[in-house]
């Protein structure tokens, strides 16, 4: 497989509280910057930060590829548009019902989160295809005109369909959808058999009504960039977005389908991390990216990025653990699994009603900022908690762009300190300690919840506060190993640099492995392929093809390999169906401890296919220039309450061989604390700081 074109990229990834973009050069130079991000109109800091980095390029570069979390507010603010959701007659409630899964078991007073459509705007239509596709009730044009005269009087902006066993046989649907399309024609339109070709109808019916409640928002926010560019002299330039699989796809694709990168930037952090490990030669390690509002965690094991076919996103743990389901809205997509707690930098601490201490999941956000940037901020935030502790320097950071002010974050300490009786430093300390115990939550979901003992992996630590909080994770955990990437603040747009085209997709089916006739699969098979290959732009290079199998009875599959290098290229030769058996039995006991007994029935109920595009150079990736320089020889920090004297070091000041701490190192972006008991060594391949627990 060819590597992709070598010329220059532009990467920017938008957080809640910051815009980082990178600009990759054809001899391997990395240009950065970190801006404060602008909402509610991010695009403003996206295009801005792109001008910044490309005007002064001897050519414009070739790509932008983008990782946004702006549908992911949407959905957790409740700010998408005013959507409406089309079913078959009867299933109108799906929705509300949603599953029987409750986040928090001993909880009696727990209500479900409300759905994003409310019943209102649920509308029947009386037709009826039965799961073999026999048409029971034929769809009828008249009552499809008058219903979209209905959505018409009700001012919706965006429309879902979902019709029962449109997975399969979508026809009514897709003659309802051009119906809808003729009569309402501003109105965005979002097919269940265009977003989810997967049965069970309320992941269906949850994912589709997402992508409809995202799509008008998430247009416009793409259509506003695309704009920016263009004036920057960029309109050569494709802009790509970053998917939550961790590949990317083109802006169109994303205007259609927004649902596919709700987890974009997360996305792309895993994706560096595993190149990163990679290059170290690390195989296990977990991926931690603590940003300004958000702690996220993903698994990479055995070099590969853990995946999920679920996603729960709003509740107080976003992760793909069905042990934890039910307080969010539930999505059924392509995904790195990934955990995310609301505690990050901007986190706010406060007192509950019985004056117990909590940290998050507000943010102070971009605007106005931890109380110490000194933009109106008032409320104390980890940041806030870590300057008055030392691990975060006082003065300007990031091109001076913002002052850290231990005066003004002493100042909304205080309004913890005073009602608990506490000192000062006391009351950061608690807010740091209570800020780790949340991301540890994060970090154990990933791991020991999924049968993965910490101990046994490294953390790759990033995000613009990863590194400050990195090695106290790592000692509650028991992990040994920690490593912080170059450019650590802006990993997440190293990610978008390397990530490659990907497309998924999905077809239900109902067979007995034992008596299928194995062309049968791969009929199927080619179907999907032939499908991704219209689609896809430009030619495919690498395919990847799973299976969803269960026991006969089971409710629930598991997702394997359906050939053995688990590639889908080759859909002229017979498939191995009892190897596949094994490949199932194998990993249920795996997950589950158990094995079914000889000859017990196995279902193959779905064939899954990726096609993947070429994979960009990930050498010679070095980040221009010195990240920092010398702010002080030495700074005092507090650590369990003691006072210490730490020197402080550029990153490039760091031997190769292990150094102990305390020691801090300052750059651009972040810091890195290497706290007593821990010794810090920098590889001279990759630039990467190694924390080892002595």
């Amino acid at each position: 497989m060819e590597a992709r074109s070598a010329s220059s990229r532009v990467g920017v990834d938008v957080g809640g509280t910051f815009t980082d973009v990178i600009l990759h050069t054809s001899d391997g130079r990395a240009v950065v910057r970190k801006l404060l991000s602008t909402p509610p109109d991010y695009d403003v800091a996206v295009v801005r930060a792109v001008g910044d980095l490309t005007g002064s390029a001897s050519r414009p570069p070739s790509e932008v590829v983008h990782g946004t979390t702006v549908a992911t507010n949407a959905v957790l603010e409740r700010l998408g548009s005013l959507t409406a959701l089309v079913t078959t007659k009867g299933f109108r409630d799906v929705l509300e019902l949603r599953r029987l899964r409750v986040p928090h078991m001993y909880d009696l007073f727990w209500r479900k989160p409300a759905p994003l459509v409310e019943r209102r705007l649920r509308f029947e239509i009386d037709e009826r295809v039965l799961a073999d596709g026999t048409v029971l009730r034929a769809l009828d044009e008249g009552e499809a005109r008058a219903l979209a005269g209905r959505l018409r009087d009700a001012g919706i902006e965006s429309i879902a369909v979902c019709l029962l066993h449109s997975y399969a046989h979508p026809g009514h649907e897709q003659a309802l959808g051009r119906v809808l399309g003729e009569e309402l024609p501003g109105v965005t339109l979002s097919l269940s058999s265009d977003i989810l070709r997967d049965q069970r109808e309320y992941e269906r019916s949850a994912t589709t009504v997402v992508n409809a409640y995202v799509r008008p928002l998430m247009s416009s926010y793409i259509d506003r960039i695309r704009t920016g560019l263009d004036e920057l002299g960029l309109e050569k330039a494709p802009l790509s977005i970053m998917q939550s699989s961790g590949g990317v796809m083109t802006s169109d694709d994303a205007r259609a389908r927004p649902v596919l990168a709700l987890e974009s930037g997360p996305a792309a952090g895993v994706v560096a991390a595993a190149g990163l490990a990679r290059r170290l030669g690390l195989e296990d390690v977990i991926a931690f990216d603590m940003g300004g509002t958000t702690a996220k965690a993903s698994l990479v094991e055995g070099g590969a990025v853990s995946r999920a076919r679920e996603y729960e996103v709003g509740g107080s743990l976003s992760a793909g653990s069905r042990l934890i389901r039910g307080s969010g809205e539930l999505l059924r997509i392509p995904t790195i699994d990934i955990a995310e707690v609301g505690a990050g930098g901007g986190s706010l601490a406060w007192l509950d009603a019985g004056g117990g201490l909590q940290v998050g999941p507000r943010s102070a956000g971009a605007d106005p900022g931890p109380a110490c940037y000194g933009r109106g901020g008032e409320e104390p935030t980890v940041t806030d908690a870590d300057v008055a502790l030392g691990l975060l320097p006082p003065g300007s950071v990031a091109d001076g762009q913002i002052v850290l002010s231990p005066q003004l974050a002493a100042a909304a300490l205080e309004r913890i300190a005073a009602p608990l009786g506490l000192g000062l430093l006391e009351a950061a300390g608690g807010i740091h300690r209570i800020a780790n115990a949340r991301m540890t939550r994060a970090l154990r979901s990933v791991s020991s919840e999924k049968g993965r003992d910490p101990r046994e992996f490294a953390l790759v630590a990033y995000g613009g506060s990863g590194p400050v909080h990195a090695a106290g994770l790592a000692d509650d955990l028991g992990v040994r190993t920690v490593v912080v990437p170059a450019v650590a603040g802006l990993f997440s747009a190293v990610g978008l640099l390397f990530a490659r085209p990907e497309f998924h997709d999905v077809r239900t089916c109902h067979l007995d492995v034992d008596t299928v006739d194995p062309a049968r699969v791969a009929a199927l098979l080619a179907e999907l392929r032939a499908g991704l290959v219209a689609s896809f732009p430009g030619v495919p290079t690498e395919w990847a093809a799973t299976a969803d199998l269960r026991y006969g009875g089971q409710s629930w599959e598991v997702e394997v390999p359906l050939t053995d290098n688990g590639r889908g290229d080759s859909t002229h030769e017979p498939l191995d169906l009892v190897a596949l058996r094994a490949r199932f039995e194998d990993e249920h006991e795996r997950l589950y401890g158990v094995r079914g007994q000889a000859g017990s029935p196995v279902e193959l109920r779905a064939l899954r296919l990726a096609a993947l595009g070429d994979a960009p150079r990930a050498d010679g990736f070095t980040p221009v220039g010195e990240t920092t320089g010398e702010r002080f020889a030495s700074r005092v920090i507090h650590v369990e309450g003691d006072p210490l004297e730490a020197p402080v070091r550029p990153r490039s000041s760091v031997d190769t061989s292990p150094q102990p701490g305390p020691l801090l190192v300052d750059e651009y972006d972040t810091t890195v604390v290497v706290p007593p008991g821990w010794s810090v060594r920098r590889d001279e391949a990759t630039a990467s700081l190694i924390l080892e627990r002595r």
